[in-house]
């Protein structure tokens, strides 16, 4: 009997377009993103520090191009706890109304749940009193 032979991956097709495409869609994007970054800071390297350039002014542009970001995040953050705060206070208005009536429906399966456990272990509580019963009359200890 022959074994089956499965492809090797190179075979695939679907192998095979992933390799075109790791170049095309994966690889030459970030290339290019690299070069033009390191191409952005020659050109501010340059300009920086050609001719007595101005490094106070590019470090107070580099700090606003820092600060930004954490601004934009610190802001993200406040109106999620402005969001917070109101779903709370709208929350806060539902709650007591509501947690009364979830209180009752606890009370009530309390309730069955005592009932169904005194019910369920009263035969047992019987045959006892019946044996502490006989035990006593005929003065057994």
């Amino acid at each position: 009997m022959e074994k089956a032979r499965l492809p090797s991956p190179s075979e695939h097709p679907s192998y095979q377009l992933h390799r075109r495409q790791l170049w095309t869609q994966i690889l030459i994007p970030i290339l290019v993103v690299v070069l033009i970054l390191v191409a952005v800071i020659v050109l501010i390297s340059v300009a920086t520090f050609r001719d007595g350039g101005e490094v106070e002014r590019w470090a107070a542009i580099s700090t606003i191009w820092i600060v930004i970001p954490i601004l934009v995040a610190g802001l993200v953050v406040l109106l999620l706890f402005v969001g917070l705060v109101y779903g709370m206070a709208k929350l806060l208005a539902l709650i007591p109304p509501y947690s009364g009536h979830a209180q009752k429906a606890v009370w009530r399966i309390e309730g069955y749940v005592r009932r169904g456990a005194d019910a369920s272990i009263k035969p047992v509580l019987a045959v006892g009193e019946v044996f502490a019963t006989i035990k006593r009359v005929f003065g057994m200890k």
